[in-house]
């Protein structure tokens, strides 16, 4: 069963959605899972793995559901973390748990860095931040490439072009730069194009996502158990390449879970994972006594 609210907050009507019982019965404190600029809907399929937990997942602001009237249309984590953090508040406060995918890894890693009271066990699944690559420099150009593409071909020219800057393997080389932009046809997406350009994944609007960089120290400091996971799939590509600096500047391994970015949607998503295996890998990390225990070897 799931109960959809609504919590009007600064410059947003924030809406997320419990699953299970509430107040959460012994089955543990709040399971958290977010992501960015995935909706509470990509997480359908993860949480129905965890029937004997209560789950709560949210739609960020201005994404899906929740409606902003800040007057602004940039996503910031610093903004977003903000927000969850008074959203653990109006639900009873914290910790809670918390699984954490993408954009979403982002916000929960400012959030702990600065309420670091607010959650017991993060996840953070892949988190996109090109700052501490060694490549950084050409990552965001290939990032700004993608935002080009959008600009002047529409929704599948930017993903096409997304897509191939995400399975491109390793450092952002020349050989990179020099090829031909990919077209829609070959990921199966239309060229066409409707005009739209407000997409919160291509138009450049998450740019502080990919920008921030994360207080180590205070991530160091905090009472939480930060795990950094990453797919077995996206091993040498771009987002696990962060998630793997990160997880050294954290003093830890990358933690394995099975699939790719987004290993854990269901059946119906175009490019679904093993949600099953997924949710399994996540109850034993979530249940483990520290992240070395949950470390790949």
């Amino acid at each position: 069963m799931i109960a959809s609210q609504t919590l009007g907050i600064r410059g947003v009507d924030l809406v997320y959605d419990v699953r299970g019982p509430w107040p959460p019965g012994e089955g543990g404190p709040p399971l958290f899972m977010i992501g960015q600029p995935m909706d509470a809907s990509g997480f359908s399929a993860l949480a129905g793995h965890f029937p004997d937990r209560t789950v709560v997942t949210y739609d960020p602001r201005g994404i899906g559901r929740s409606t902003r009237s800040d007057g602004r249309v940039d996503h910031d984590p610093l903004v977003q973390a903000e927000d969850l953090h008074e959203l653990i508040a109006a639900l009873g406060g914290g910790p809670v748990e918390m699984f954490a995918s993408s954009g979403g890894a982002v916000t929960a890693l400012a959030l702990v860095a600065a309420r670091p009271t607010d959650v017991l066990v993060l996840v953070a699944h892949e988190p996109p931040i090109l700052g501490v690559l060694p490549d950084r420099d050409a990552a965001e150009r290939a990032l700004g490439q993608v935002t080009a593409a959008y600009q002047a071909g529409g929704l599948g020219a930017g993903m096409a072009a997304f897509i191939a800057m995400t399975s491109w393997p390793g450092e952002f080389t020349q050989e990179y730069f020099d090829r031909p932009p990919p077209e829609p046809s070959q990921y199966g997406m239309s060229a066409e194009d409707s005009g739209s350009r407000d997409d919160p994944l291509l138009s450049g609007r998450a740019a502080a996502v990919t920008a921030y960089l994360p207080d180590f120290a205070a991530l160091v400091a905090s009472p939480t158990r930060i795990v950094i996971a990453v797919g077995e799939e996206s091993l040498g590509l771009l987002t696990a390449r962060s998630a793997a600096v990160i997880a050294e500047r954290l003093h830890q391994q990358p933690t394995i879970f099975p699939s790719h970015h987004g290993g854990f949607v269901g059946g119906d998503h175009p490019f679904a994972g093993q949600p099953e295996a997924f949710a399994r890998r996540l109850r034993d990390v979530l249940g483990a006594g520290g992240a070395d225990k949950a470390s790949a070897e």
